[in-house]
């Protein structure tokens, strides 16, 4: 299975196409769908940082994931979520996606939006690993196992 191509805009204002035009190989995407959410997003954050650190090649990006909506709402959107970040790097691996919500859940095989997503893919965007849900010691070796039988082979 491969994470959809996606052309969307970090919270730097660059346009990226997700996952291939993204640092990292491999690279975890973490895929949520509400604000309060980011609090699952944001206890996995220091074990990736540690992991970045392990594995120089590894990254991982946040994919806020909305409703397809128009370029006002869109920049607003993006706007209080940019003043809410001030690190530069935190916004660039923060990458908002406006699509169909509908056929991307059914492509990833995502059956509710009351968690959060992660997918460690290749550089081509074939998913490796997935895992649902904040940090938790039951995840952390499956995701490691799965980074270093990829960076093994």
């Amino acid at each position: 299975m491969k994470f959809p191509r996606i052309t969307a805009e970090n919270l730097n204002k660059e346009t990226i196409e997700v996952p291939n035009q993204l640092r990292g190989d491999p690279k975890l995407l973490i895929v949520a769908f509400q604000q309060w959410q980011q609090r699952l997003v944001n206890s996995w954050v220091p074990y990736l940082e540690s992991l970045i650190l392990k594995y120089p090649d590894f990254d991982f990006y946040e994919l806020p994931t909305i409703r397809s909506m128009n370029f006002v709402y869109r920049r607003f959107i993006d706007g209080g979520m940019r003043a809410g970040i001030p690190s530069r790097e935190t916004r660039g691996r923060t990458i908002t996606l406006y699509i169909d919500k509908e056929s991307f859940k059914e492509s990833l095989n995502i059956v509710t939006e009351e968690t959060i997503y992660l997918f460690l893919t290749k550089q081509d965007g074939e998913i490796i690993w997935k895992g649902e849900g904040g940090f938790d010691d039951e995840k952390v070796p499956l995701l490691e196992k799965a980074i270093e039988d990829y960076m093994m082979r």
